[in-house]
């Protein structure tokens, strides 16, 4: 049911419209009416004909659209139909394509064509970090949007749990998503650049080389007497006779380990 206004809407009038038995519409002008929902919803709607059909386009909630708000994107609207473009199979298109945009697509493209440039376990590490501490917060958002502060909120939560070389590295591995996408043409510019001393650096711990024979014994009873697990126990036994970097240690595998000629040998994709 339609109740013919004597006016069309003011904001005031849209504030004081009270929800009835049934949905009702108020027209304002050209084809722009305020649909009232039972439940006291109020939504934007536009009217019109295209190619001989009559159809609605959705403009908008109030108050989060105000009336001039409405106006302006009825009137938006208005000139694609003089133009003869369809303003709901516009929208229908962009939303259909938005989803190659965001943040989360682009970054999996960017793992996707640059797999065959990194080693499993690098490939691996970067899409846990985005899976984990990226894509939860800003996947779903267009890249071209995407700002600054947005980044930081995401490397702060990290942060605030105390991993501050994890929020670096995640903040640097955002970058190189984005720079992606401004290469392959979906955003204009690397926003993580704006964000250089935001973050605050991770301490660096130094170890000082153990150069004395007493202390070089020490630390390998205190290896062997480590109450760890088996996996650890192990691995603290091995590393005194091979020298291996602590993740090629950790990665290994028993396809690796030739024993009848007692050589371990590390795939070069393992290797820096």
């Amino acid at each position: 049911m339609e109740v013919p206004p004597t006016m069309p809407l003011t904001d005031v009038k849209a504030r004081n419209l009270k929800p009835k038995d049934k949905d009702y519409k108020i027209s304002d002008e050209k084809g722009l009416f305020l649909l009232v929902k039972k439940n006291g919803s109020k939504y934007w709607r536009l009217k019109y004909r295209i190619n001989g059909s009559e159809k609605l386009l959705a403009l908008g909630v109030y108050p989060l659209i105000r009336l001039k708000q409405a106006r302006e994107k009825r009137d938006d609207a208005r000139k694609k139909i003089a133009d003869g473009v369809d303003p709901s199979l516009t929208r229908k298109l962009e939303k259909a394509g938005s989803g190659k945009n965001t943040f989360q697509a682009i970054a999996e493209e960017f793992l996707t064509q640059n797999t065959h440039k990194w080693s499993p376990s690098h490939k691996a590490h970067l899409q846990q970090c985005y899976e984990r501490d990226v894509f939860p917060w800003i996947g779903s958002r267009p890249l071209k949007d995407l700002t600054a502060p947005e980044v930081l909120s995401v490397c702060r939560r990290i942060v605030d749990r105390g991993a501050l070389e994890t929020a670096a590295r995640t903040k640097q591995f955002i970058g190189q998503a984005i720079r992606y996408g401004v290469a392959t043409g979906r955003a204009e510019r690397d926003v993580t650049q704006d964000l250089k001393g935001a973050l605050p650096s991770p301490v660096k711990t130094h170890y000082h080389a153990i150069v004395d024979a007493k202390d070089l014994r020490q630390l390998l009873i205190d290896m062997d007497n480590h109450k760890g697990s088996f996996v650890v126990r192990t691995a603290l036994q091995l590393q005194p006779l091979i020298f291996a970097r602590p993740r090629n240690l950790v990665k290994m595998e028993w396809s690796e380990i030739d024993i009848d000629n007692a050589q371990w040998v590390i795939p070069a994709e393992k290797m820096k």
